[in-house]
């Protein structure tokens, strides 16, 4: 299968697919992390026009889609800076929408809970990564196109761990850790949707 994994700097993903088979690009603004020859680094829809892809599942940036921007900005409350908010998520918005609406047969947009789930829809399906053999809670929303809901792999039992390890940390070469893939959630994709 002909896989594209959008906005995915980790390759976590795109490798879990490449290790069964697939024939998995990932494309993301930061070059990779793992400096893989199977990576675009640029513009997503530049990448998404340029293959016959079957298979897309995409990380759209969160940052002004999360519930956490969204708070931030009401609690600040500041005439300049509501309006900037307001225009950054509106463009953050009509990328996912972007995405997802692309003629491609099987999508899967992955984001946390937030704006999606208001001024869109709610999310097919909500995993954590517990039910995928890792101890750490965290809502990883799903929103699916012609594909399956993901049925868990490994249920590690609680209590569970936070991220707030990876939350907190900024790393200044642009890479968020909170934003990679847990394996065990990566193969459960690259498992029960590729053998589609």
């Amino acid at each position: 299968m002909k896989v594209l994994v959008a906005c995915e700097f980790s390759g976590v993903v795109r490798e879990a697919f490449r290790k069964r088979g697939h024939d998995a690009w990932s494309v993301d603004l930061l070059p990779p992390m793992d400096n893989s020859p199977f990576s675009f680094t640029g513009d997503v829809f530049k990448a998404i026009e340029g293959g016959d892809w079957e298979l897309m599942i995409a990380h759209p940036p969160c940052t002004w889609l999360c519930q956490a921007m969204r708070t931030n900005a009401a609690r600040k409350d500041r005439p300049n800076i509501t309006p900037i908010f307001e225009r950054e998520r509106d463009k953050a918005f009509d990328f996912v929408q972007k995405i997802f609406h692309y003629p491609t047969q099987k999508i899967a947009i992955e984001n946390p809970i937030g704006y999606l789930n208001k001024a869109w829809r709610k999310p097919d399906q909500i995993v954590r990564p517990f039910m995928f053999g890792h101890e750490y809670a965290k809502d990883v929303c799903l929103w699916l196109k012609n594909l399956p809901l993901l049925i868990p792999t490994k249920i590690v039992q609680g209590p569970h761990k936070k991220l707030d390890f990876w939350s907190n940390k900024r790393n200044p070469d642009g890479y968020s850790r909170k934003s990679i893939t847990f394996q065990g959630i990566a193969d459960a994709m690259a498992e029960q949707w590729g053998d589609l």
